[in-house]
């Protein structure tokens, strides 16, 4: 049997995903902090990188020097990403040439009562009280075992056999551990360590001195499930009262608090920096990019005079090597971030554009859009958009909002365009805000309603909506006194 030889030519594309575009797409979508951090580690890691406070006018209008000229010259007849970078267009001039020498900082350090950050916890509250009580050793492990294992709202995760176990002590009994429970249960703040809500309910009444004859107490003792769904008349005609006595019994369990250890959190809130800042400057809008905090980079003199002398010398080391491979990774990371800028920049002006209505005039006059309608007015695709307004924010005269704010879906109106989702939350909103308590508007007429003022919805639409702005049904709204 003959063999035969033969050549075939396959013509394929495909999509390539070079380092350089996979580091776009990572900072794109990173927020401040993650950008800032990663920044800050490049800089720590790359020892061509150095942070300017400043980037001189000859270096913005493109100005070349003959140092940065050379290099980029000396390198057009190497293969690499060096070859076709004008230096000087990215980080600046060399000056005069000279070494940079490393300088001495004094710093006065902070007082000492500056450096106490951390303020007393849940916990830190407890065990403070437990060292002063008068409990045995045990007791006092017992109880700090208790304590250890609440959670930060101040309810108790653990069971009774599982504080045994930890505790270690085979002649602890059930008992013991429940009264050293009760012991935690009885500190400040009231309602703590108690297994459920409706138990620390009941302890915060009893420190109020309420009885349990007292209606308070009877309802919550009696009456929970009925309690969490507003069920008044049940309530009343199970504990033989009138509905109107009720009132003053449940204003009294509202000033309850739901979580006992909600005052001596440690949370803090967690202050919002724009990306994007707006501001009208007589009849425009004009944008800005906050890069405040973010390091300017560019590449080290020190190393780029390095570079040069290796080359004159025609040497071709390790050394060289290093920092050409270190060079051109910080190449990559300043031209992924001019991109991302002015990507970010791009579709916050797409979106001013587009939203100037709101701008001017308010919420209700929020337009619908879609990604798709950036994308296409800056020549982009919707996944770069998407990338760019996930977890960024921009500063407007209407007040800060994440640039997701600005993307919602339109309902068809009987007249004029169509009107945003956002709008159409608002007026909801407003009309429960309006209604007779006694009466409170059901799904079914606040659609009537709507449709009245010309926008279609459906009653399936209107209860999606009401629940993603955490209002409850009428049923739940009604009010009996």
């Amino acid at each position: 049997m003959a063999l035969e030889q033969k050549l075939s030519l396959k013509l394929a594309t495909r999509l390539v995903m070079t380092p350089s575009l996979q580091q776009a797409i990572k900072l794109l979508q990173m927020t401040r902090l993650e950008l800032e951090s990663v920044l800050e580690q490049e800089l720590v890691e790359n020892p061509v990188l150095e942070e300017v406070e400043e980037i001189s006018v000859g270096a913005e209008a493109g100005q070349l020097d003959g140092d940065a000229a050379a290099d980029a010259g000396g390198e057009r007849e190497e293969a690499g990403a060096l070859s076709e970078i004008d230096f000087d267009a990215y980080f600046g001039d060399d000056g005069d040439g000279s070494a940079t020498g490393w300088e001495s900082e004094t710093r006065e350090a902070p007082p000492l009562e500056n450096t106490l950050t951390r303020e007393p916890d849940l916990y830190d509250h407890l065990l403070w009280q437990v060292a002063m009580s008068p409990l045995s050793p045990r007791e006092r492990r017992l109880a700090e075992l208790v304590i250890g294992n609440l959670d930060p709202d101040g309810f108790l995760v653990a069971t009774v056999e599982e504080i045994r176990s930890l505790a270690g002590c085979e002649d602890c009994t059930p008992a013991e551990v429940e009264a050293v429970i009760r012991r935690v249960q009885e500190l400040d703040p009231p309602g703590i360590a108690c297994v459920d809500l409706r138990e620390s309910l009941r302890r915060q009444l009893a420190a109020r001195g309420e009885s349990p004859e007292a209606l308070p107490f009877r309802i919550v003792s009696e009456a929970w499930d009925l309690l969490l769904r507003r069920a008044y008349p049940q309530i009343a005609r199970q504990l033989g009262v009138e509905v109107a006595d009720l009132e003053p019994a449940l204003a009294v369990i509202r000033t309850l608090e739901t979580r006992p250890g909600r005052q001596y959190t440690n949370e803090r809130a967690q202050y919002i920096e724009p990306d994007v800042v707006v501001v009208k400057v007589g009849d425009e809008y004009v944008i800005q990019l906050n890069d405040d905090g973010l390091p300017k980079l560019r590449i080290s003199r020190a190393y780029r005079r390095m570079l040069r002398q290796m080359r004159a010398e025609g040497s071709q080391t390790e050394a060289q090597q290093f920092i050409r491979e270190k060079m051109r990774s910080a190449l990559w990371l300043i031209k992924s971030l001019d991109q991302r800028q002015r990507t970010i920049y791009k579709v916050a002006e797409s979106i001013v554009r587009q939203q100037r209505g709101f701008l001017d005039r308010g919420l209700d006059h929020l337009r619908p859009l879609v990604l798709r309608n950036v994308a296409e007015a800056i020549g982009m695709h919707e996944s770069t958009v998407s990338r760019v307004v996930a977890n960024k924010y921009m500063h407007t005269p209407r007040g800060i909002f994440p640039m997701k704010f600005f993307f919602h879906s339109g309902i068809d109106r009987d007249y004029g365009e169509d009107i945003s989702s956002l709008t159409v939350k608002r007026k909801i909103r407003r009309l429960i805000e309006g209604e007779d308590a006694r009466r409170p508007l059901s799904d079914s007429a606040l659609m009537r309603i709507l449709n009245r003022e010309g926008i279609q919805i459906a009653r399936r639409t209107v209860a999606k909506y009401r629940d993603e702005l955490g209002l409850p049904s009428s049923a739940d709204r009604k009010q009996y006194f």
